[in-house]
């Protein structure tokens, strides 16, 4: 019964935010649904998934809900429509969260046919380890998922860390593994790879990892720490733990076999190589790149591998960075949402082109920063502080041109050309704490909506319940 409330309450508060037609007393707030819909706009559907929701919603262009899916937990944090039709998300409602308990903690990933019934629950959680924001769905059928492990004070200062940045505390640190789905629960774990074995620090020559941190960028100092008012690199969770690195997204290049992740707490993008074995993966040799494990490319925050000065600074707590799919305008570039930019004083999305040789390798400017030195495209508002959202979001390159951006913080999602202009601004019911982790554009020639009735769900049913919607919104 509460989910069928709930998606009456949706479509119905979405088709009025539409249309603005329906009468109500003046002290009713009708800023939400569709705010904006030009010609211009890329037509399709648009998913997301409200972080204190356990339903994913696909809408059309004109705000009205096509589909839903249930599960038992809220998002941990993603959700993507697959091309089979299905709907691979990350949950979060798990025993565990509550022990590494880190911002976007998951510790499930859950497949879901177009009809809702769960056909993969898998848990990534223990008390070493859990899964947390993202997950990606491989050529391969296999998924990639982002987790933490746990390591005790001691272990991260046998590894090198300096004990006076933690004052003890247990350690979070981030790891990516590929998994093949086996079975409705179970899973093969086919490749892994762990920041643990790619770590540089010159602060105890007596531990491990001791080095000259300016000299080898591919490795990541365990005790660099932003001093910044906006994006300290040393969060404290419930329960003491320090969430280090906090990786919030992963994407994958099937061209060029790699990586790349987003590493919000020390204000950078990482590549580094999937065609390697676990073994390599944990080194510094092998692979495609003859490298191993070791970051290709770094953007964002020079000053973590000791070049450059605050003024070098791209990006600050970041989210969503992804290549741009081929055959999209931008093909190849890499698209984010960089949440603090300008230090915390407004959002922004940036498109920028790693700068790389004849054989593919990412290139230090000078030997020492990696570039570029600015944005190919970024999109700010008009007015910048109107577009501000300090937590999650995302961004989307359409086949039109257009970018989707998910400005989480606000509920709300713009379609942008080119030149800056919105087309489309649709902004989730406040009803339903609207906050959400990104959402994502589907064209109607998308295969995962082959043959699939796309008619509005409960049309008829809207007129019936606006007492319903009054008495929930008073």
């Amino acid at each position: 019964m509460t989910k069928k409330i709930f998606t009456i309450l949706f479509i119905f508060v979405a088709v009025i935010g539409s249309s603005g037609s329906w009468a109500q007393d003046e002290s009713w707030d009708q800023n939400f649904g569709v705010i904006k819909n030009d010609t211009g706009a890329f037509q399709g559907y648009t998913l997301f998934a409200p972080i204190s929701s356990t339903i994913t919603y696909l809408i059309n262009m004109d705000g009205e809900l096509v589909n839903t899916w249930e599960s038992d937990f809220t998002p941990g944090q993603a959700a993507y429509l697959l091309g089979d039709g299905h709907l691979l998300r990350a949950g979060s409602a798990n025993y565990y969260t509550k022990i590494i308990p880190g911002g976007g903690s998951g510790g499930r990933v859950q497949d879901f046919t177009w009809d809702g019934d769960l056909v993969w629950d898998y848990s990534v959680s223990t008390e070493k380890y859990l899964g947390h924001h993202d997950v990606e769905k491989l050529p391969n059928g296999n998924v990639l998922i982002i987790a933490w492990e746990i390591i005790t004070a001691e272990e991260a200062i046998f590894e090198g860390r300096n004990p006076e940045t933690f004052e003890n505390k247990t350690v979070l640190v981030d790891y990516i593994f590929e998994v093949e789905p086996i079975g409705m629960r179970t899973g093969e774990i086919v490749w892994e790879w762990h920041v643990l074995d790619h770590l540089i620090q010159d602060y105890d020559p007596s531990k491990q990892n001791y080095g000259d941190v300016a000299s080898h960028p591919e490795l990541i100092n365990i005790n660099y720490k932003d001093l910044s008012s906006q994006s300290s690199t040393i969060r404290e969770r419930g329960g003491g733990a320090l969430d280090w690195t906090h990786i919030n997204s992963v994407d994958y290049n099937p061209e060029l076999d790699q990586i790349i992740l987003s590493v919000k707490h020390l204000n950078e993008i990482w590549i580094i190589d999937h065609n390697t074995t676990t073994e390599e993966a944990a080194g510094h040799f092998g692979g495609k790149s003859g490298r191993g494990g070791d970051l290709l490319y770094r953007w964002g925050n020079p000053q973590t591998y000791q070049a450059g000065t605050t003024e070098d600074q791209q990006l600050f707590s970041q989210h969503d960075a992804q290549w741009i799919p081929s055959g999209l305008p931008g093909a190849g570039n890499i698209l984010l949402f960089n949440n603090e930019d300008n230090s915390g004083n407004y959002s922004s999305v940036c498109e920028i082109i790693p700068p790389v040789d004849e054989q593919g390798r990412y290139l230090a400017e000078g030997g020492k920063i990696f570039g570029p030195d600015k944005p190919e495209w970024k999109y700010t508002a008009s007015q910048e502080i109107n577009f501000t959202s300090k937590t999650q979001s995302g961004a989307q390159r359409l086949p039109n041109g257009n970018t989707l951006i998910s400005s989480s913080r606000t509920g709300t999602i713009y379609e942008v050309t080119p030149e800056r202009e919105i087309v489309w601004e649709y902004i989730i019911p406040a009803m339903m704490n609207n906050v959400y982790f990104k959402a994502y554009r589907y064209g109607p020639d998308y295969p995962g909506l082959a043959g699939r009735d796309l008619t509005p769900n409960l049309g008829n049913q809207i007129k019936d319940n606006r007492s319903l919607v009054a008495h929930l919104n008073p």
